[in-house]
């Protein structure tokens, strides 16, 4: 619960800095065998907010499935004139294959495959690690990506404040 209650506030950090730059935000949350839009683009922090709140944590991580929503979200986006950055919370523990089943290895190798994917749009990522340890495979991911990695255990405000401006930066 208290990994959750620290990646919900490295979130709501950033929905607090988006707005003050005025960005667009859109959230794609995963839980047991889904990935779900939970917000689609907006400027609102209010309704940013309130799809984090009673976000539950915990059970399979189909983490191909918010990657593959991910880049179809960026797609749309960068069809709209936007440029997209992504910024995923996870520990990178995949244990559930773009089919909706269990299989660490597979759900491993799917959520590669759509990480090399994002990397091949060119558009930027964050990957912030919410494993009690820095994670090799999170590590693995956010570098498959092309994206920067900060471990949660380090992740502060200032860290997070200055990660965004670096991506923005790169993306401009």
């Amino acid at each position: 619960m208290q990994r959750l209650a620290e990646a919900k506030g490295a979130v709501e950090l950033l929905l607090q800095q988006s707005y003050a730059r005025r960005d667009s935000v859109c959230i794609v949350a995963f839980r047991g065998a889904h990935a779900q839009l939970l917000l689609p683009m907006t400027r609102s922090l209010v309704r940013a907010k309130r799809a984090m709140t009673g976000l539950p944590g915990g059970g399979g991580t189909p983490l191909a499935l918010a990657l593959k929503m991910a880049c179809e979200q960026a797609a749309q986006l960068h069809r709209q004139g936007v440029t997209p950055i992504l910024v995923v919370l996870s520990d990178g523990r995949a244990n559930v294959t773009l089919q909706g089943l269990g299989g660490r290895a597979q759900a491993q190798a799917d959520a590669l495959q759509w990480g090399a994917q994002w990397r091949q749009t060119g558009h930027r990522s964050l990957w912030i690690d919410t494993s009690i340890q820095p994670d090799p495979q999170a590590q693995n991911l956010a570098h498959t990506m092309g994206g920067s990695y900060l471990p949660m255990p380090q992740v502060q405000a200032q860290r997070v404040a200055n990660a965004m401006d670096n991506l923005r930066q790169l993306a401009s």
